[in-house]
């Protein structure tokens, strides 16, 4: 199974208005096979504390377990070198099979829901970049890699700004 790149998305919503329209762009990326949905978890808080979670995929079980085990085997690898791959790819197959979810229990659930203001919401997504396939395999086949990639948004910007203005300032 060939795949994208992989992002996190953590979006908060302080007082959210739902109307649609943010799963329905989300909807037209899928449709467009731009993006794949890997892991899409909404938790919304109510004003009395409570909480609500719904979760959505666009992976089969098959697939699930193909991702888990991929990622397991980054992370053991990352963990325990070359002897931690194997049990890595295991352990992220075995618990994609199992769980097929963030696999949050109520404790996971609870301690994201403690950043969430009361009436708030927050929204999880991991997406795949489908349209990014054909040019990383162009650069692949050329011998390029990935040395630095990262998505720049206003809120970014700022951040870098301040952070070279503090040195410019000392």
């Amino acid at each position: 199974m060939e795949m994208g790149p992989l992002q996190m998305l953590v979006v908060g919503f302080e007082s959210p208005t739902f109307d649609g329209s943010v799963l329905a762009e989300l909807g037209k990326l899928r449709d467009e096979g731009l993006v794949r949905l890997v892991d899409l978890l909404a938790v919304s808080k109510s004003e009395q504390g409570d909480l609500t979670a719904v979760e959505t995929s666009d992976l089969d079980l098959d697939e699930a377990i193909s991702y888990g085990a991929w990622v397991g085997a980054l992370l053991g690898l990352g963990a325990g070198g070359p002897d931690g791959l194997e049990l890595g790819a295991f352990e992220g197959a075995l618990m994609a099979e199992h769980e097929y979810e963030y696999g949050l229990d109520e404790e996971a659930l609870a301690t994201i829901g403690a950043d969430i203001p009361e009436g708030g919401a927050a929204l999880i997504a991991v997406v795949e970049h489908r349209w990014a396939i054909p040019f990383r395999n162009a650069v692949r086949s050329q011998g390029g890699i990935a040395i630095i990639q990262d998505f720049l948004n206003p809120e970014a910007l700022i951040a870098m700004g301040a952070v070279h203005g503090a040195e410019l300032v000392d």
